[in-house]
């Protein structure tokens, strides 16, 4: 088929690409095998110098399939020179080279030909084989694989076969047919990769899981023993200790400094209360049952908040209002505590208590007034009424325990408006919290004595080491169980109920009147008119409501003053 048409099955190709092509099988009876030239034949005309020969292929011989042939060399192609590459054919083949058609000299030049024309016998694309090509080799997975060598390169002009993917190692060798390509297909990847891939996963496995052991026991031991290493805690940095003066700290840190703790013992008892300097001179008030112990014969002592002690004397004391004054001697830098006036006081406000509650010194509470003028009786140990106190006190839901008798109560402004004298116990039979018995706690039913009254009384026992109180000179039936407050028809060792020439007589009253009311308040029992009365001082004005044959009468009466014990 020598007739001018390019011939694709021969072409030219570097040695390592033609080694690459495989051998192909023996041609069948239905495939067209290339014929090898007979080597009798006369060989083919020269080529005009110059120029290359070109292969010469009959089609008309059989030619057997050859074996395996060589891969043949590539020709080395002239500078400057147009004609094409010839490629030469390896002896072992012992087929000669194939000429190439010229013009002879002298004779008109053919007219030019395009390099590739059309091609009658459909020239299948590159990459794929003709009809009159021999059949492809069967690629078999099994095959073994020729080793991977250069590329080829293709001649001048033409345009390289796409290379198609490789195929992993192990999957079947079915791809595209490439007879420029090795043929059976790619060379499978090492299997120690696969290997090393397998290790490495292995070992990130048991690397996961040492360090998952060890971080669980780690964390166990952390959360049952606390941690490891030394131990340092957060701490907040030094600030400022000044208080706002009117805050319970700043109200305590003023206060403390002038209340102090007394240790009573004598007549076959002891006692502990508190106490509050009144001034420079060392007098101190307290109240009457932490100190009546030593009455006679005792000894006193006073401890300051600083941890001085001192000795103490007795100077005065009352039992109707439940107050005593003790001073003490040879101490300096006292820090008297400012009074107050009890009668501003209003219920909510805001109060502080100080003293020592079982004998724990310079403890501070705090609350409001629950109430005012409550009236409430203390005492009464003796059983003849000679001890029986009667407060018209405030009632405060601070703190008080027994131990905290005759300690200061505070406003918000640090002053004193009360004297801490009882406490209401839950199930308990009394009112003191100092007396003889079982020591309840409080509940947040406290009272406290009065300033004013305090201070009157106080003034009065440094004076003359005694204390007066205002009478009205009449005899109550304490017995009476109806509303008010009932004169009674005896007095004491059958005296008259209503004293001659007193109080009560100049004001018109009469044996078996009942007073229901004191200046406007209603009073419910003789108790309640007692306590009333010894709220005022001697020589005040009161106006009683009574109650005489059914009808209601006002009557005015100036209080008489009598000595108190």
């Amino acid at each position: 088929m020598n007739d001018g048409k390019p011939n694709w099955w021969s072409r030219p190709s570097t040695p390592p690409e033609a080694a690459r092509i495989p051998t192909p099988p023996p041609a069948e009876a239905d495939d067209f095998p290339l014929q090898a030239p007979d080597p009798a034949e006369p060989a083919a005309a020269e080529p005009a110098p110059g120029a290359s020969a070109a292969p010469k292929v009959d089609m008309t011989k059989e030619r057997p399939a050859p074996e395996a042939p060589a891969a043949p060399e590539a020709p080395a192609v002239p500078e400057g020179s147009g004609a094409p590459a010839v490629p030469e054919v390896s002896a072992a083949s012992e087929e000669p080279a194939p000429a190439v058609p010229v013009t002879p000299v002298g004779a008109a030049p053919a007219a030019p030909r395009p390099l590739h024309e059309p091609d009658e016998y459909r020239t299948p694309p590159y990459g794929e084989p003709g009809p009159w090509a021999p059949a492809p080799p069967v690629q078999r997975p099994a095959a073994p694989v020729p080793p991977p060598q250069t590329a080829a390169v293709p001649p001048h002009g033409a345009v390289p076969p796409p290379q198609g993917p490789v195929p992993p190692q192990g999957a079947p060798a079915w791809g595209q047919y490439d007879p420029w390509g090795a043929g059976a297909g790619a060379v499978a990847p090492h299997a120690r990769k696969k290997s090393r891939r397998g290790l490495a996963l292995v070992g990130a496995l048991a690397f996961a899981l040492v360090t998952g052991v060890i971080g669980g026991g780690v964390g166990a031991y952390v959360e049952r023993n606390g941690g490891i290493g030394t131990v340092e805690l957060p701490q907040a940095g030094a600030g400022t200790t000044d208080r706002a003066p009117d805050s319970v700290a700043g109200i305590a840190a003023r206060a403390l400094p002038g209340v102090v703790t007394l240790h009573v013992s004598g007549g076959g008892g002891s006692g502990t209360g508190t106490g509050f300097v009144l001034d420079n001179r060392g007098h101190i008030l307290t109240n009457n049952h932490v100190v009546d112990a030593a009455a006679s014969s005792g000894d006193i002592t006073v401890t300051f908040s600083s941890g001085e002690t001192a000795s103490a004397k007795l100077i005065g004391k009352d039992t109707g209002y439940d107050l005593a004054v003790v001073r003490v001697t040879g101490v300096t830098g006292l820090k008297p505590l400012p009074l107050g006036n009890s009668d501003d006081v209003r219920v909510g406000d805001p109060v502080v208590a100080i003293g020592a509650p079982f004998d724990l010194s310079n403890t501070v509470t705090s609350g409001i007034i629950s109430a005012k003028e409550r009236p409430i009786t203390a005492g009464g140990e003796k059983g003849d009424g000679s001890d029986i106190s009667y407060v018209d006190a405030l009632q405060t839901d601070a703190p008080i325990n027994p131990g905290n008798s005759g300690g200061p109560l505070l406003d918000g402004k640090g002053r004193v408006i009360g004297i801490n004298s009882a406490i209401r116990a839950a199930g308990g039979s009394g009112d003191g919290d100092g007396g003889s018995g079982a020591q309840a706690g409080s509940i947040g039913l406290g009272f406290a004595i009065p300033v004013n009254q305090g201070k009157r009384v106080a003034e009065e026992l440094i004076n003359t080491g005694k204390a007066t109180h205002p009478v009205i000179g009449v005899s109550l039936d304490m017995q009476f169980n109806g509303d008010g407050a009932r004169v009674g028809d005896k007095g004491k060792d059958g005296a008259p109920s209503v004293t001659p020439g007193g109080p009560a007589a100049k004001a018109g009253l009469r044996p078996g009147d009942v007073i229901t009311k004191v200046d406007g308040q209603r009073v419910h029992n003789g108790e309640e008119l007692i306590v009333k009365i010894r709220a005022h001082r001697p020589g005040d004005a009161l106006a009683l409501t009574l109650t005489r044959d059914g009808k209601e009468l006002t009557r005015t009466v100036t209080l008489g003053s009598a000595q108190g014990g």
